[in-house]
């Protein structure tokens, strides 16, 4: 399946800002997460199609997520 990825803040240095990758039915988000080197506990909100979503959700052909990290600031 072709998914893309759209990375914001912090989660862009080292690996760009969108990315289209392909992966084998059966991957959940999490795999994905793994696959880009992101450690879990630095996303902070996740979108498929604009709708949040868990890591144990399986994308589909031609979804988009959306990768926020944690937002801090004072």
């Amino acid at each position: 399946m072709k998914v893309t990825i759209k990375l914001f803040a912090t989660l862009r240095i080292g690996r760009g800002k969108i990315l289209k990758k392909e992966y084998p039915e059966g991957t959940i988000i999490r795999d994905i997460i793994r696959d880009l080197n992101i450690y879990e506990k630095d996303v902070a909100i996740l979108l498929k199609n604009g709708i949040s979503t868990k890591m144990d959700k399986e994308p589909a052909d031609g979804d988009t997520l959306s990768i926020f990290p944690p937002i801090g600031g004072g």
